[in-house]
């Protein structure tokens, strides 16, 4: 095994700037579900605009396993493109194989990427031993030329980052952070208790936003910030005053719309982003275009959920 990291200014660089609501932004797809990158360049200059921390690219959200490497590389070269300098790029390299991962997390850092997302390995699930995901999340990060954030989407994956396999990984000075995606605020708060402070742990669920912040976490990478960049900042926002009952008040409602959006997976998530002004486009196969009544379920949600904001602008005007 290479000799590990001896120094971690970068890391550390990057982790002191790592907080607020990033969002995995989805792939943009023509009607022939090609790549449409102006689509995408567009959605970032608008998001731009907004208090958004940041970006995940290649991300579950951006369907990444629907993608070829070299059109996520495409992806990230557009998004470093139009990423304005005060906001984090962040490109999910996550492969199977250690060594697959270790080269597109060169290749990330090559464009320009700030730091890397890595999932863990999920397909040979009896031998996905604490330290089979050990070796290889430390492996990457001794390679890696830039932070790595470990990631945890069991609900894909069918493995889940606990608490010790976290504490073992925060002692190398490259990985900086995770993305837990389990939903599961116990977890979240052992997670919390188990590392140091210069870790930061972002949830992946728009439900646990408020309450996890009260715990400690460092922000999110929320799916819904592709639908409501501005509400999820003030989210964010209330939480660090210590605005508890703003804060709460911004999630429940925040909640009620991701809990009809995020049943329909990824066709429900561009259409949300259709009815906001943003371009969804369609999904790529083998990911099916919403039914009809999915679809005016969404509507109806979201078509609420704006005229019950229409009194306070800031949360979701485009």
């Amino acid at each position: 095994m290479p000799p590990r990291l001896t120094g971690g200014a970068k890391a550390a660089m990057f982790a002191a700037s790592l907080g607020g609501v990033l969002a995995p932004l989805t792939a943009t797809f023509d009607a022939e579900e090609r790549l449409a990158l102006p689509r995408l360049r567009e959605n970032i200059r608008r998001y731009n605009q907004t208090r958004l921390s940041g970006y995940v690219i290649n991300g579950s959200t951006g369907e990444s396993v629907l993608l070829r490497w070299d059109e996520v590389e495409q992806l990230w070269a557009a998004a470093r493109e139009e990423t304005t300098p005060e906001k984090l790029l962040v490109a999910g390299t996550g492969a199977e194989s250690t060594g697959e991962t270790i080269e597109m997390t060169k290749r990330a850092a090559e464009i320009g990427c700030d730091a890397a997302l890595v999932r863990t390995p999920s397909f040979y699930k009896p031998q996905l031993t604490e330290d089979l995901q050990a070796e290889h999340f430390l492996r990457v990060a001794d390679a890696s030329p830039i932070p790595v954030l470990i990631y945890s989407v069991p609900n894909f994956t069918g493995y889940t980052v606990e608490a010790p396999l976290v504490e073992r990984l925060t002692r190398h000075p490259n990985i900086v952070g995770m993305k837990d995606s389990s939903g599961d605020a116990a977890r979240a708060q052992r997670i919390l208790a188990t590392v140091p402070a210069e870790f930061h742990l972002l949830v992946g669920s728009a439900t646990l936003l408020a309450s996890a912040m009260r715990e400690g976490a460092a922000g999110a990478i929320l799916a819904m910030a592709c639908v409501f960049p501005e509400l999820c900042a003030e989210i964010y926002e209330a939480a660090q005053q210590r605005d508890t009952v703003r804060a709460g008040g911004l999630q429940e409602k925040l909640s009620r719309v991701s809990a009809v959006v995020m049943r329909h997976g990824i066709p429900g998530i561009k259409l949300a982003m259709e009815l906001r002004g943003y371009y969804g486009g369609p999904a790529r196969r083998p990911l099916l275009p919403l039914a009809a009544a999915g679809k005016a379920e969404i509507e109806a949600v979201m078509a609420s959920a704006l005229a019950q904001s229409a009194g306070n602008a800031p949360a979701v005007q485009n």
